[in-house]
């Protein structure tokens, strides 16, 4: 099951704890391909149940490889230092390898030729492990600003030392430039000399014969060649960094190297993990994408073999998803019952308007359909500046509004930081809310939109202010760039009788 409980990071977290029963509706009315998806859902879960029993019965054997680093490790003092006698290949454990890391020669063939190229590059480490909790935090090379050590800070302000000698922290660094990876090695270091001696940071980066080739890959859902090729990596990148953290701790943390912790995180989660059943599989305190996500460090193997699996198909958050429904819900109990059901969208009778945005629309799934309640809306991720807009045929007074984004299948793509505008239409009002803000106490932009409200929790709703009159059209607005796709599934917007 799939848990949420609340905030924990920095406005990106749902309120209450809510247990995973959406999966269970995997909605698809769409005739013969029923029985196509549930063939396929339940032949890939019972490879699923395969593979776990398979790493259950050879548990013992990553047993005996820890035991070997320990032992070698300990006699390594210098382990901190910039030498090829840092890399775990050093360790000569590659005919040594647990059952879960030998499946990836299956999934990427290539590293047949390359067998040490499974193990990272340890740039700073004390190789800690028998912590409770391990937060892995990948980084790339940015264009623009780099935010690794601000999150850093967020994560390590006011930890108790009993803390920090109860956690681990691996940066990391998925890119194979020397240069570049020893340069943020570098940054870590100084920023946080203490930390590294201690052992609760590690920088690690993978080496260049990890990936394979990514110049022909096929493009699929809409994607860019560049986007398929960001994506791909991406899911490469998750998966060495959970294999490497599997064996350090209890619980795993996925973050981002672009985050905010709230104070207390660290107690809140254990806290929140403790009050769990056993009969979870990972509990989220994060909506956005990948980030803020917890494991049982137990499940890690069966879960990158699954990513594995798909690594080129579709992004990581979507594996995820579908990993869930396989792994969580019973598809052979009601199922027919299940597929029936149409709750993926919720119509409802809009005023005349002409649609458009700025987004990249995905396959059928376009704006026109959700207004008339026919389909969802499914664009690729936003960017600053996109929008999406609704205008009324004859201008009118709205007397409220509903936008929801998200649905049960694909819930975490959702708008965030956007806005919901309306515009006046009387051109007298739109003149003076260009030029002097107005008389109303909204924000108004410098095309005469009214900020009127803005998506909390994948959900915008309000009443619109009777006394700006008729209104020619409603905005979204989107003021951030998303790391993920979005969804709208309902619009409701509510026409004044007066």
């Amino acid at each position: 099951m799939r848990l949420r409980p609340g905030a924990l990071l920095p406005a990106l977290c749902l309120g209450a704890a809510v247990p995973l029963l959406w999966y269970a509706a995997w909605q698809r009315s769409r005739g013969n391909e029923l029985d196509m998806y549930q063939s396929q859902f339940l032949e890939l879960r019972q490879r699923l149940l395969y593979a776990e029993k398979e790493n259950k019965k050879r548990s013992h054997e990553l047993s005996s490889a820890l035991d070997e680093i320990k032992h070698v490790v300990a006699k390594r003092m210098n382990l901190t230092n910039h030498t090829d006698d840092t890399k775990w290949k050093m360790l000569n454990l590659t005919r040594k390898l647990p059952m879960h890391l030998t499946n990836m020669y299956y999934y990427l063939p290539h590293l047949r030729e390359y067998e040490d190229a499974i193990f990272p590059d340890i740039i700073f480490g004390r190789q800690r492990t028998g912590v409770s909790l391990v937060m892995g935090i990948p980084t790339v090379k940015r264009e623009k600003q780099d935010y690794l050590i601000n999150t850093l800070h967020s994560l390590l302000y006011e930890l108790s030392e009993e803390q920090k000698n109860d956690c681990v922290i691996i940066i990391f660094v998925a890119e194979v430039n020397a240069q570049y990876v020893n340069r943020v090695a570098e940054s870590v270091k100084t920023s946080f000399p203490t930390e590294i001696q201690s052992g609760v940071l590690e920088v690690i980066s993978p080496p260049a014969s990890y990936y394979p080739d990514l110049s022909n890959l096929k493009k699929t859902l809409g994607d860019s060649e560049d986007r398929v090729r960001w994506r791909t990596k991406q899911n490469l990148d998750y998966s060495f960094l959970m294999l490497y953290a599997q064996p350090k701790g209890t619980f795993y943390l996925q973050l981002e190297d672009d985050i905010i912790a709230k104070p207390g995180y660290i107690q809140s989660i254990k806290d929140f993990a403790a009050k769990q059943s056993q009969e979870w599989m990972i509990l989220e305190f994060s909506q956005l994408g990948f980030i803020g996500k917890l494991f049982k460090s137990e499940d890690l193997p069966l879960i990158v073999d699954f990513f594995l699996m798909f690594y080129k198909d579709k992004p990581i958050d979507w594996l995820m998803d579908h990993l869930l429904w396989v792994k969580v819900c019973n598809p052979e109990k009601d199922a027919d019952k299940d597929f029936g059901q149409n709750v993926l969208h919720k119509a409802h009778n809009n005023p005349p308007a002409k649609v458009d945005t700025s987004l990249r629309i995905y396959q059928q799934y376009t704006l026109e359909k959700v207004y008339k309640g026919k389909d969802w809306f499914w664009a690729s991720a936003p960017v600053a500046g996109d929008y999406i807009s609704f205008t009324f045929l004859n201008p009118l007074k709205v007397e409220k509004y509903f936008f929801r984004s998200g649905n049960m299948e694909h819930p975490g793509d959702k708008l965030f930081n956007t806005t919901v505008e309306v515009l006046p239409a009387d051109e007298m009002l739109r003149k003076e809310l260009v030029d002097n803000g107005g008389k109303f106490n909204y924000p108004a932009t410098k095309d005469g939109y009214l900020k009127i409200g803005a998506f909390e929790n994948g959900i915008a709703e309000g009443s619109v202010d009777q006394s700006i009159g008729k209104i020619q059209a409603i905005r979204l607005l989107v003021n951030s760039d998303s790391p993920v796709w979005a969804i709208i599934s309902e619009v409701l917007i509510k026409a004044s009788e007066n």
